[in-house]
């Protein structure tokens, strides 16, 4: 969460800064701002409340003048979103300025020390206390800037990225990180800093992701006639890029190729990315798959099982840990590993896991699950399962973010960017790498019929063409979603492999329309849930024909019983609960254990359409942020 973005070189920054924070504004969007150092050598800092566009309204009539900036799109932590609290932040002389993601926890200690000094404050920020502590050790220490900012790091407690411009050197940009992700992009005669690499695919595909307590360090004297520097170079010439740690190890960069192209940064005629995103997944599973799901449909090879494959087959237990919709995607691969490799399986909200002391065994394996293979309790998570020998395999979508780096091995989605902050595609695809490799290890233990798993793995190459079917109700799912816009509350009903789809469903309806809503199994409804239900109350029931269909057919009897509207999602042909429901959406027929990938479906469009009719900001909800990268 919060964006981050920076640009050094021999164009203006400020237009680059601006289209920069758009991409990043999924990230955060409490609050917007930019410092730029122009010609003249001032520090000019513009901030403010909303989102970026208010930036663009109240720096219309400002200078804007430099080729060397920062700026910032923030989700809040501490101090409520108002433009005193937005970032960047000055010193108390005014002559640095900085932006930063994630949280200081000692930052309370560090202020009152500096406070005792003689600083003051003006914002309720921890961003405040680092940039003052960095500018205290610079006089009191008499260091330059960068040797500053690695001392005043060695006393900080928390997360942190973060860039710095400090106006008596305008040729300078210092950046480093902790905990929160910074990658460098670098083109011909400029360098550009980000939180991710939405806002550089842009300019060059060449990068540097930065590693956890790197200090970065980029110089371009007289950046205003650089055209034709060096793309990256060492020492004092004319532009130079230099990265040490915290405690001044000198590092040498690795240059890597950004897989990222503009075109699937733009929403494509879509209204909201999220719908875009929605209809992207029979592309983006059968994207996921390719590879590893042969031309024959007859086999799954997955290069991180296949070469850890004794530490599989050994495992005593397998913990899956993750936060979110990311957690229901682990969920759903409780089932299916449990059923085809018969190990047992726990599932772990990340945030839980890392402070309840588990029990972890040399012989286990833990699955991290991130999107973004940033957040911040997840990384925590693994950390503390590797520093007791479990063997650690994530599935992530983001290639080179701290959570695959740290793993032992893994499994990228291979999604493309999702940028619509209610993960959609994203979830999908996690299922489906979870559901793959489930069969990898059931066959390999020859606990999975070989004739079970032929028949799943020819489904799952089916399953990206089924959704399309799926996706063709859009336009029924989005008329009678307007009959829901008053509802206050939801209840989604779902058994075995199709619980997890409830509470996932439940959770895209909390996100972007701000109903509240909550997911059960089906049977547990009459454990107190049914007392809820009345005409006002609409339930949610995913129904296909498979597994416990009966029992729950039973369920939405009593729901209607007490007059109860019911949305069902059914599979094509049935006709038990279509003369139950008030609503049926229909799925093709597959197996059971791939269901969730289709009935997913019809929840991420009711939620969707719901949304927008009640008028809210479906890509950017309140309060939320895409990355979680604080606690």
């Amino acid at each position: 969460m919060c964006g981050i973005v920076g640009y050094i070189g021999r164009r203006a920054a400020y237009p680059i800064l601006i289209k920069g924070l758009h991409r990043l504004e999924y990230r955060g969007y409490d609050s917007a701002g930019v410092a730029l150092i122009n010609e003249q050598g001032k520090l000019n800092v513009y901030k403010a409340k909303g989102k970026v566009s208010q930036l663009e309204a109240y720096a219309a009539d400002k200078d804007t003048g430099g080729t060397i900036g920062i700026a910032h799109t923030r989700w809040a932590t501490h101090g409520e979103p108002n433009t005193v609290n937005a970032h960047p932040h000055y010193s108390e002389s005014e002559r640095l300025a900085i932006i930063h993601n994630g949280i200081i926890e000692n930052y309370a200690v560090l202020k009152a020390g500096l406070q005792q000094e003689g600083y003051t404050f003006k914002s309720e920020t921890d961003t405040e206390v680092l940039v003052q502590l960095i500018e205290y050790t610079q006089l009191n220490k008499h260091v330059d800037l960068k040797t500053a900012v690695q001392l005043a790091l060695q006393q900080v407690i928390g997360a942190y990225a973060i860039a710095i411009l400090d106006k008596d050197h305008p040729d300078t940009l210092i950046a480093a990180r902790k905990g929160s992700p910074l990658v460098v992009g670098i083109g011909e005669g400029e360098y550009f800093l980000a939180s991710d690499a939405t806002p550089i695919v842009e300019y060059t595909d060449q990068v540097i992701y930065i590693e956890d307590e790197e200090v970065v360090s980029i110089c371009m004297p007289a950046t205003s006639g650089s055209a034709g520097l060096p793309p990256l170079r060492g020492g004092q010439g004319e532009g130079f890029l230099n990265i040490t740690t915290i405690n001044n190890v000198e590092k040498t960069p690795e240059i890597k190729r950004l897989e990222l192209s503009l075109s699937q940064l733009e929403k494509g005629g879509y209204p909201h990315f999220m719908l875009k995103e929605i209809f992207e997944q029979p592309r983006t599973l059968t994207d996921s798959m390719r590879g590893r799901v042969n031309v024959r449909q007859d086999n799954i090879a997955l290069s991180g099982f296949i070469d850890n494959k004794d530490r599989f087959l050994n495992a005593k237990r397998i913990i899956i840990t993750a936060c979110g919709t990311s957690w229901h995607a682990g969920l759903i691969a409780m089932y299916a590993i449990e059923e085809f490799a018969q190990i047992p399986v726990e599932v772990e909200y990340s945030s839980e896991f890392r402070y309840r002391k588990p029990v972890i065994n040399k012989d286990d394996v833990v699955i991290a699950i991130s999107q973004s293979g940033e957040t911040a309790d997840t990384l925590a998570a693994i950390q503390l399962a590797k520093s007791k020998g479990a063997f650690i395999f994530s599935i992530c979508n983001v290639i080179g973010a701290s959570i695959p780096r740290l793993s032992d091995s893994g499994c990228y989605t291979h999604v493309g960017p999702e940028i619509g902050v209610a993960s959609t595609k994203a979830f999908t695809a996690q299922v489906v790498a979870l559901t793959m490799l489930a069969l990898c290890i059931g066959r390999e233990k020859g606990t999975l019929a070989p004739d079970q798993y032929l028949r799943i793995v020819r489904e799952l190459g089916q399953i990206p063409d089924k959704i399309e079917r799926v996706l063709s109700q859009n336009k029924r799912i989005a008329d009678f979603a307007k009959t829901f816009t008053y509802a206050q509350n939801f209840i989604y009903l779902g058994r075995g492999y199709n619980y997890p789809v409830a509470l996932e469903g439940a959770l895209k309806l909390k996100e972007i329309s701000y109903i509240h809503a909550e997911g059960y199994p089906a049977a547990e409804m009459k454990h107190g849930p049914i007392a809820l239900i009345s005409q006002e109350m609409p339930v949610v029931v995913v129904a296909p024909h498979c597994g416990t269909y009966e029992k729950v057919v039973s369920n939405i009897q009593e729901i209607k019983a007490r007059k109860g509207r019911v949305i069902a999602v059914v599979t094509e042909g049935d006709e038990v609960v279509s003369k139950i429901a008030d609503y049926t959406i229909e799925i093709p027929e597959t197996e059971e254990c791939l269901t969730p990938l289709l009935t997913v479906i019809p929840l991420q469009l009711l939620a969707y359409h719901i949304a927008v009719v009640k008028g809210c900001d479906v890509d950017q909800p309140r309060n939320l942020a895409k990355s979680v990268t604080v606690e």
